[in-house]
């Protein structure tokens, strides 16, 4: 009898059908199967719990996150601010030294325009000395060659490849010069690749005696003695700086 109980309640443990007949038999079918259904369904609510629970999880790890982000476009936010209010700072003090640098500019046309008007003076005035100059030296010179008993009319002497200030001519003698304010020893080379250029291309222009003179008003010390070495003749109105024993050259 024992034996037959431990079967019975075995298979009621392990048996569901068995478990439902007996129930069946005692008016409790219906009650167990609804109270089964009753438990599934706790378990399938038990894992949708759980379920939620993760998807709770994952929202609030989406929330933390989002906060993170929204923290971070925050100070991102602040510092675009901070950037913005420097760049109008730095506009501002651009506007400045624009307005400076312009007001620079006006001031410095404004000296040029002076500069401008101070040269025109200038060119006017060296001009005019450079015209007195050579009038000077064409008189000057004419007066000292007639002293020595040769006479010839001076002028300038303009060739496309050359300009002479003091030219002239009379009989067999040609007069060849120069007329500055002040000058330096390049004033010698000069005059000379002047009468080369005149033997090479404008022989017509010379004659059998040439003289050569330089009227400085103030010559280098190096002009007096390159002159001295060239045997050419330096003067100004005042002063013969140089003259050569014999004027005249052969050619």
């Amino acid at each position: 009898m024992e034996s037959l109980k431990r079967e019975i309640l075995e298979l009621l443990d392990k048996d569901l059908e068995f478990r439902y007949a007996v129930a069946g038999y005692l008016g409790l079918s219906e009650v167990l199967k609804r109270l089964d259904a009753i438990a599934e369904e706790q378990k399938n609510l038990r894992e949708e719990q759980v379920k939620l629970r993760e998807e709770q999880t994952k929202i609030w790890r989406e929330i933390a996150s989002i906060r993170e982000e929204q923290k971070n476009l925050r100070e991102e936010q602040v510092k675009l601010r901070e950037e913005q209010k420097n760049l109008r700072e730095e506009q501002v003090r651009l506007r400045e030294d624009f307005n400076k640098l312009r007001e620079d500019f006006n001031e410095m046309l404004a000296i040029i325009g002076r500069m401008d008007t101070r040269l025109s003076r200038v060119e006017k005035t060296l001009e005019k000395l450079t015209i007195d100059v050579e009038d000077e030296a064409k008189s000057v010179v004419k007066h000292r060659l007639k002293e020595i008993g040769i006479n010839v009319d001076l002028t300038s002497l303009i060739l496309p490849d050359l300009e002479l200030n003091v030219y002239g001519v009379s009989d067999d003698v040609c007069v060849i010069g120069e007329a500055t304010v002040r000058a330096g020893a390049g004033l010698v080379d000069e005059l000379l690749n002047k009468l080369n250029k005149l033997r090479e291309n404008h022989p017509e222009k010379l004659r059998k005696n040439i003289i050569l003179v330089m009227y400085v008003s103030l010559p280098m010390v190096e002009l007096i003695e390159k002159a001295k070495e060239a045997r050419i003749w330096l003067l100004k109105a005042t002063e013969e700086f140089y003259r050569p024993e014999e004027l005249l050259l052969r050619y």
